[in-house]
């Protein structure tokens, strides 16, 4: 599953264009619907996509200017996160839209011009370059699909999700150590039928646990977007069991993730 970084680069042009579509055809009636994310409307999703657009253009194009900005954000936790939605709230939709195609467009550009060894400036530890667009590139699919599910739009999952899989599974111990937590020893074997039809296997081949199901799953559990339990995914082995409890393929300190029972009714075998 090896990905050029210009590949990357344009899955995440590809991604933020099918969200983009979806944006479009929204009244503006449907901007402030409520999200399984709570307190958070569709608007605040895509405020929240756009801040963080914004600073990793900065971190990619002024590392001086990203660490200051970076800081001040971290010394007005938790308030910060209420500034930047708050921006977004006091905007017409089209103002968020607009916001966010100039941010999305310029994280674009300034990633086609960073160097692939690299290492980049994030709110936490300092990030390779492949992984730091892989992950805005998440952000992009995982709070687009906090919007779908409620409002609806046609953005159907593709083989782009092969970047959520990767990112999900190379976190596997970032998820416990965010929780303050021991990773086992225990290796996992993760089996996926992506969207297109094609076998993906990532993490441990000889492991004994094993997740197998469809990429589809595996991503919104690993971004916490559904409970494993609202999932067709075979969790097998205790380190497996463990792991899909935890998940947590984004930075930040442990997600509050979804109850089970929330989207039951979509359950796929």
């Amino acid at each position: 599953m090896s990905t050029t970084p210009d590949e990357i680069i344009d899955d995440l042009a590809a991604e933020q264009a099918a969200l983009g579509k979806v944006l479009d055809a929204f009244p503006a009636a449907v901007w402030d619907t409520p999200t399984h994310a709570p307190g958070w409307s569709a608007r605040d999703q895509v405020s929240h996509l756009a801040f963080f657009d914004e600073a990793a253009s900065l971190a990619i194009t002024d590392r001086e200017a990203f660490a200051a900005e970076a800081r001040a954000f971290m010394q007005a936790a938790p308030d910060a996160e209420a500034r930047y939605l708050a921006r977004g709230r006091e905007m017409a939709p089209a103002g968020v839209l607009g916001w966010w195609r100039a941010a999305s467009g310029g994280l674009i550009a300034a990633a086609r011009t960073v160097d692939p060894k690299a290492r980049l400036p994030w709110f936490g530890p300092d990030m390779g370059a492949v992984s730091f667009i892989t992950a805005r590139l998440m952000e992009t699919w995982s709070h687009g699909l906090d919007i779908v599910d409620v409002v609806g739009g046609d953005r159907p999952d593709t083989d782009r999700l092969r970047h959520v899989a990767f990112l999900g599974v190379r976190t596997r111990p970032y998820s416990y150590m965010v929780r303050g937590l021991q990773a086992p020893a225990a290796g996992v074997r993760v089996e996926l039928t992506s969207p297109a039809g094609e076998t993906w296997v990532l993490g441990e081949a000889d492991a004994q646990d094993v997740v197998r199901g469809t990429a589809t799953d595996f991503c919104r559990v690993v971004t916490q977007r559904r409970h494993v339990a609202d999932t067709g995914l075979e969790v097998r082995g205790p380190a497996a069991e463990e792991w899909m409890s935890i998940a947590q393929a984004f930075a930040g300190p442990p997600g509050q993730g979804r109850r089970p029972g929330q989207f039951a009714g979509e359950k796929r075998a």
